[in-house]
């Protein structure tokens, strides 16, 4: 590798990776994570318990990322929680299920790996780190087979994000802050040295490391990488953070890794407009449906929320309805963020059909015909099986298909590490989270409920045992 890369073009970042044999830094660690997302705090944490010194960088004033944005419920099959509650379930299972969505295609050593390892996570983060975790027993989301979906009690992504945060700030782990990655700095034998980042007045910051976690995400917020590798979702709202700008990806290009599963993404077919917000897709699950401008149904919504996104984005403008009525209401009230959402204005309220229509912009015969449609218990013409059909009065929430965050990346290996084109790992490169493949496969309709968080909080975890053993080893060496 002679001289350093130009960065992409067009990528929407300014990351680039230079060769440096002689790189000083005046702040040196042994792990150095780039994000401080779920990925790179839990690693922190697991590093600090592990006794290895680590920094982190995040780029925002305040860490944030997907894991904000996000519903924070995280699927783990065998927690101590789970069997308190005597759901059976098991590792194996949870793979299953996570394959049987991705009809056999997501990477086989990291399901194994991910669907291992979560359980022990929120356990460690449970005892250790005071994380205290419920599981949602109230309704299966799409493609579980058992009741995995763990969260906090707030139910929030923000709440997750900032639990781990305040249990990083308590393990003395120094996050700094409003300090973007900008330059990989590394040797002829593509080690890594360490990253240069930019501060908000313009200032460079080098800090060294002997190992490396890219935490950074994917690269959702950068339009032509998205149209290079999912052009179906190039004209889409994109719903994720903006700093999937693609750093991560640029940077292991330029050290020769592989990239794998770049047409995989996680969708969301219920973006509120104009409010910006997800809604969750309980909504669905329970009993409710996604109508068009026109008045009708398009597909099954109990197929998952990510592939809606595209049934979605195909309607007239763009548009669809989420249509439900007072029991699925009174469900939603559990949801902190469906609750805002509503105070917002996004969820209307029409006391009949001809209201409904109105709201809608629809024929109120043609509605009237859709919502009359399916029997009770039977497939209806989307092959979906609806427990009731919808009375008065309605709630409705206009909404679009939307890009969340891509699910394809880094190549890496079981235990994290990144993968060049041979499939030999990088000297000391990790990547997880959002930075790395996921486990869905290689498309958006294989992405089961909660497979980011699964990647984010598994992959953190196995990748600071992980370097924590390699800096054991390289010290001894």
């Amino acid at each position: 590798m002679s001289g350093p890369p130009a960065a992409t073009a067009g990528t929407g970042t300014a990351a680039r990776v230079v060769v440096e044999p002689g790189f000083e830094a005046p702040v040196q660690t042994d792990v150095l994570i780039v994000g401080a997302g779920a990925c790179g705090l839990v690693a922190a944490l697991l590093l600090a318990d592990l006794g290895v010194e680590a920094v982190v960088l995040e780029r925002d004033a305040q860490p944030s990322g997907s894991t904000s944005l996000s519903s924070g419920f995280i699927p783990a099959a065998g927690t101590r929680t789970q069997q308190a509650l005597g759901v059976q379930d098991s590792a194996e299972r949870f793979a299953e299920d996570i394959q049987a969505k991705a009809h056999g295609t997501a990477a086989s050593a990291l399901v194994a790996a991910y669907t291992q390892a979560i359980a022990p996570a929120l356990d460690h983060l449970e005892s250790r780190h005071g994380l205290q975790w419920e599981v949602l027993t109230g309704f299966l989301y799409p493609g579980h087979s058992r009741h995995r979906m763990h969260t906090l009690a707030a139910r929030t992504g923000v709440a997750l994000e900032q639990a781990l945060e305040a249990a990083v700030e308590a393990a003395a782990v120094p996050i700094l802050c409003e300090a973007q990655a900008t330059e990989l700095v590394v040797d002829a034998a593509r080690r890594v040295l360490g990253v240069r980042a930019r501060r908000p007045d313009g200032s460079v910051e080098a800090v060294g490391c002997r190992a490396l976690l890219l935490a950074c995400n994917g690269y959702g917020g950068a339009p032509a990488l998205v149209r290079r590798y999912i052009p179906e979702m190039a004209e889409a709202t994109f719903g994720g953070h903006t700093g999937n700008d693609g750093t991560a990806l640029h940077w292991g290009e330029a050290l020769g890794a592989h990239l794998a599963d770049m047409r995989a993404y996680q969708g969301h077919g219920s973006w509120a407009v104009p409010h910006g917000v997800l809604m969750t897709w309980a909504l669905m699950v329970e009993g409710g449906v996604q109508i068009n401008r026109e008045g009708r149904r398009f597909h099954d919504e109990s197929q998952g929320y990510s592939e809606a996104a595209l049934h979605v984005v195909a309607q007239p403008g763009g548009i669809a309805w989420n249509v439900f009525d007072t029991p699925v209401h009174a469900l939603a009230q559990g949801f902190p963020d469906f609750v805002d959402a509503e105070r917002a204005g996004a969820v209307r309220r029409a006391d009949s059909l001809e209201a409904l229509a109105g709201l809608i912009g629809c024929d109120p015969a043609t509605l009237g015909e859709t919502l009359s449609a399916w029997t009770p218990g039977e497939p209806d013409a989307f092959g979906r099986r609806l427990p009731r059909r919808l009375d008065a009065p309605f709630y409705a929430v206009k909404v679009t298909g939307a890009l969340f965050h891509t699910q394809g990346g880094l190549d890496i290996d079981a235990r994290t590490r990144v993968l060049d084109g041979q499939g030999q790992p990088l000297p000391n490169l990790w990547a997880a989270g959002g930075a790395a493949r996921g486990v869905s496969g290689n498309h958006v309709s294989g992405y089961l409920s909660g497979n980011g968080l699964l990647s984010a909080v598994a992959g953190g975890y196995i990748a600071a045992h992980d370097m924590a053993a390699f800096l054991r080893t390289s010290t001894s060496t």
